[in-house]
């Protein structure tokens, strides 16, 4: 099942359902007016969108053209919006480009870290960007919606708390991160508004794709038209969601309505690409003595478009579509 939010005009839109070749929906009703007010009540709304969804698949509810540009992300405002950085090739990279080692506990204690979640953007709204010196980076991620999660929740009894998919253009000021970490009390500035996905989707839309907590599709990334990276999601995510679920659950319970963020979605080989220009760029630093850093960060008139592709060749979470503009 794949579901959407239509823009109309309230703070939290309209909930929809999406038809399986993605050109139709059809609004999911009073039960769930809203994504959120599904997920505070997925043990009595999950059959009835399911059951809408496979009306709309069989022709039996017509529902109505699907235009991205009137969605907005799945959950336009979220309750928490916790990201992780689980693909560690990526922090090897650009740590090791700026001469700074990664953490000794790199490999058994994920990095997380908490993002603004009151204002989020939708797969088509344009970034913002106020000042090319604070150098604006695309980031590609795979999401997870998340149901209510217990204080102390384990790995091995959280695959059932994941109920939505998703991806993100987490969006970054490279240039502004130094300064907020070396005070040591994490970033703020550096992260403007994320953008999400149009659609997200049930685990077992995405079959065999979902296992041990991992998507195993490629996320395809283009720049100005360009494909830039085509990076496998699945075999190097090092912390699963399921590993990082415990992780942030350690000592806190969570809501319905979080999502959790994988970081950038990074690969060993060079030739899968990039999901950032950060790490192009480090690549570029470290390729000799004297290397230095050619990528340019993005720039008013760029577009940035993110997606996956599932084995039928399906746009599966939909395509996240961004423009660069001046404020």
């Amino acid at each position: 099942m794949r579901l959407a939010t239509l823009r109309d005009g309230t703070r939290d839109g309209r909930l929809a359902v999406v038809r399986r070749d993605g050109a139709a929906l059809a609004a999911a009703g009073p039960d769930a007016p809203t994504l959120q007010a599904a997920l505070d009540g997925w043990e009595r709304c999950e059959g009835r969108l399911r059951a809408l969804a496979d009306d709309l698949d069989r022709g039996r509810v017509t529902g109505e053209p699907l235009d991205a540009a009137r969605l907005h992300a799945p959950l336009p405002r979220a309750y928490e919006w916790v990201d992780a950085s689980a693909y560690l090739t990526h922090v090897r990279l650009v740590r090791r480009a700026r001469g700074a080692e990664p953490p000794a506990t790199l490999e058994t204690d994920p990095l997380v870290y908490q993002g603004g979640s009151g204002a989020l953007l939708g797969p088509t709204d344009p970034i913002p960007l106020g000042d090319p010196a604070w150098g604006l980076d695309f980031e590609g991620e795979v999401c997870a919606i998340l149901g209510d999660v217990p204080a102390g929740t384990r790995a091995a009894e959280a695959g059932p708390l994941v109920r939505l998919l998703c991806l993100a253009n987490d969006i970054t000021f490279r240039n502004l991160v130094p300064g907020e970490l070396a005070k040591g009390f994490g970033f703020f500035q550096s992260k403007p508004a994320t953008a999400f996905s149009p659609f997200a989707v049930t685990p077992d839309e995405l079959g065999p794709a979902w296992r041990d907590g991992r998507v195993h599709l490629r996320l395809r990334v283009t720049w100005n038209g360009a494909l830039v990276g085509d990076c496998d999601a699945g075999p190097e995510m090092h912390y699963s969601f399921l590993d990082l679920l415990q992780h942030v659950a350690r000592t806190r319970a969570f809501t319905a309505g979080t999502i959790l963020g994988s970081g950038t979605v990074s690969n060993e080989d060079p030739a899968r690409g990039v999901s950032c220009l950060a790490e192009r760029r480090a690549r570029e630093v470290l390729e000799g003595p004297g290397g230095k850093a050619r990528t340019p960060y993005l720039k008013p008139g760029d577009v940035v478009e993110i997606e996956m592709l599932d084995a039928a060749g399906r746009s599966l979470f939909g395509r996240i579509a961004q423009e660069v503009v001046a404020p």
